[in-house]
């Protein structure tokens, strides 16, 4: 039985970006949503919770949930995931991943 792989990012964009840099962020990273190894694909900012535990700290949270670790090795090197980070990583200062596999 494979296990599921799940794959968060955080970012943290830079400071100051123009409304236009920001959209093009957006669209770069939902192009992410069409490649068919992801099976859960949301992307968010950070909600209006409050809690001293709660980090809010990025910009954005993509979380993908893919079929197992070599569905999630073949989205690394995808082509659009690649033109991702080639296209919008001049957008951010800092990533900061979890991933993790289902008990």
């Amino acid at each position: 039985m494979s296990k599921k792989f799940v794959h968060v990012v955080n970012f943290y964009l830079k400071k100051g970006l123009s409304p236009e840099e920001i959209k093009d962020f957006e669209a770069g990273v939902s192009s992410l949503a069409t490649i068919d190894e992801i099976k859960v694909f949301n992307l968010g900012t950070p909600a209006d919770t409050d809690r001293p535990v709660i980090d809010k700290s990025y910009s954005y949270c993509l979380l993908t949930v893919f079929e197992n670790q070599e569905a999630h090795d073949r989205y690394q090197v995808h082509p659009t995931h690649l033109a991702f980070v080639e296209r919008c990583s001049r957008h951010w200062d800092k990533v900061v991943i979890f991933d993790s596999v289902s008990i």
